[in-house]
């Protein structure tokens, strides 16, 4: 399976942390959380991975070259970020991700002990042709509580995600995790960048072609220091888990 880390981004809310370092080279329990992705996927039998890059670049190709990897990684370079869609069509283009296969997309501040081999029945599904994205949700955090997708099945492993009918707490609606199974047919490859993710998956979700499954574990969006701190100490309590 291929694999693409999201690790462009400009880190504001990080700041000032990520005033001169990338918030993937920002370091949780004692290395960056770029590392924590890279060795998940790893884990999980990931074959080719590919890491998007834009501010403060150099950082994360110095660690990546610096490192030892038994896959291989390549960089996409963005000189101005090209948002989460536009950042896959450019490695489709450049052909470091393969149109023929699907990729497991992981957002590169987020922490979930979600054990990534677990969305290979998805991954067939949308190798068949029969869906363009699967989704992981998983409860809502504080600072997102009415959710992003709904569950039609929450308690099936896999269901039909449906669009939030509208802002009201809704029990079947969840937080997307960050990790996401894309079909290359979802990402539109003559629309110039930036391309926005979000839209593609709800434009895709009205026509029943996403998939996703509720996940209960230790998930945390790593947006802000105190959340950076929380995995740390996470991290340091559970040192099996990192």
């Amino acid at each position: 399976m291929q694999a693409m880390i999201l690790a462009a981004g400009l880190g504001t809310r990080m700041r000032p942390l990520t005033d001169h370092t990338p918030k993937p080279m920002l370091n949780a329990a004692g290395k960056p959380l770029l590392a924590h992705q890279l060795e998940r996927l790893i884990k999980a039998g990931v074959n080719r991975i590919v890491v998007n890059t834009s501010y403060l670049a150099e950082q994360i190709e110095d660690y990546i070259a610096q490192n030892h990897w038994p896959v291989d990684i390549a960089l996409s370079y963005e000189p101005e970020p090209l948002e989460t869609a536009g950042g896959l069509q450019q490695a489709l283009k450049q052909g470091l991700l393969s149109d023929q296969e699907v990729i497991l997309l992981v957002n590169g501040d987020i922490w979930c002990d979600y054990d990534l081999e677990q969305l290979k029945t998805a991954a067939a599904a949308l190798s068949q042709g029969l869906l363009l994205a699967h989704l992981v949700l998983t409860d809502n955090p504080p600072h997102n509580p009415d959710g992003d997708f709904r569950l039609s099945e929450p308690t099936e492993e896999i269901s039909q995600v449906q669009n939030k009918i509208s802002t009201r707490q809704d029990n079947r609606c969840y937080t997307f995790s960050g990790i996401s199974l894309i079909h290359p047919a979802l990402i539109p490859m003559n629309q110039p960048p930036p391309i926005a993710l979000g839209p593609l998956l709800r434009a895709a979700t009205d026509q029943g072609q996403v998939s996703g499954e509720y996940y209960q574990g230790y998930w945390l969006d790593v947006g802000t220091p105190e959340r950076l701190q929380q995995l740390s100490d996470y991290l340091e309590q559970n040192p099996a888990a990192g």
